[in-house]
């Protein structure tokens, strides 16, 4: 298992989620799952996607700068950690933003977002 190519891989499937189906990210949280979204901290499955469902746009487009990942742990965990614009729809400038994965294996063989930190990067 190359680490850069399932990070690269996890990227493309989250944002593209994101942007046409935010409701669709759900299977890829677990309930001891934790999103920081601009210092607001959300546990659980149900309760991120809720948060994220209700953010004040409908469209957006992510487009990715850079992702960089790391092993972390003996249990095969991995840290992806992403930079890249967010384009609103109706709005001129994109925002820049940073966002943080902690993924960990299931017993399935594929990766549940265990830590998600999100911050939008101001200039």
């Amino acid at each position: 298992m190359d680490p850069d190519a399932v990070a690269k891989a996890f990227v493309e499937h989250y944002y593209t989620t994101f942007d046409a189906n935010r409701a669709g990210l759900a299977n890829l949280y677990q309930e001891g799952s934790m999103l920081t979204f601009e210092g607001q901290k959300i546990q659980g499955s149900q309760n991120i996607v809720a948060k994220l469902t209700s953010l004040p746009f409908q469209q957006c487009q992510h487009s990715i700068t850079t992702v960089d990942c790391q092993p972390s742990g003996p249990a095969g965990g991995m840290l992806v950690f992403v930079s890249g614009n967010l384009q609103l729809s109706g709005e001129q400038h994109a925002l820049k933003f940073s966002q943080m994965f902690h993924l960990m294996p299931t017993p399935q063989g594929s990766f549940y977002v265990l830590n998600d930190v999100f911050r939008l990067n101001y200039a």
